[in-house]
């Protein structure tokens, strides 16, 4: 039925929009409760809460180019999304990749639009790493999921055959 919702896509809705909410939600709970560069141990000596404004993308690599990163976020989310929405991508973990990627686009899109800055909080305390949030866990683990689905599940489920030589004129 062409128009209708599957089950099956809200599911991969719903973890996208409950992905969103944790992350929004982490953020607002280390901006309300530390001060900027304040830190709470979390598993101490793991990782701990940190608060930082990031004004770049990943090791704060283009940093206050705000509108850059929007921009091309949105077009990396909204090509994902695409590629759910039009059922390029039907596998499970390949859709799972996909809500992923979604919500930690959006939710570091959210920051940058509304205040300028990705809220970052969580900070390694045994390596010498850059603080991240629940937006990056995402995008990262989406797409390392998309990396696995790509290499081992596309070619056996979801690649469409395309007619060769002269048959398809």
């Amino acid at each position: 039925m062409r128009g209708t919702v599957s089950m099956q896509s809200l599911l991969y809705i719903a973890l996208a929009a409950a992905a969103l909410a944790a992350d929004q939600w982490v953020k607002h709970y280390v901006s309300v409760n530390l001060i900027l560069g304040g830190s709470q141990p979390l598993i101490p000596g793991f990782v701990e809460l940190r608060l930082v404004h990031n004004y770049g993308a990943a090791w704060s690599s283009f940093s206050g180019m705000r509108w850059l990163l929007v921009v091309v976020t949105s077009a990396i989310v909204a090509a994902v999304a695409y590629f759910a929405v039009r059922r390029i991508v039907r596998h499970p973990l390949g859709l799972t990749a996909c809500a992923l990627i979604v919500s930690g686009g959006l939710g570091n899109i959210i920051d940058r639009i509304r205040l300028g800055y990705v809220v970052d909080m969580f900070n390694f305390q045994f390596i010498h790493y850059p603080v991240f949030n629940v937006a990056d866990i995402c995008v990262v683990t989406g797409a390392i999921l998309a990396a696995i689905y790509y290499l081992w599940f596309y070619e056996t489920h979801d690649k469409q055959e395309r007619p060769h030589g002269k048959d398809h004129v």
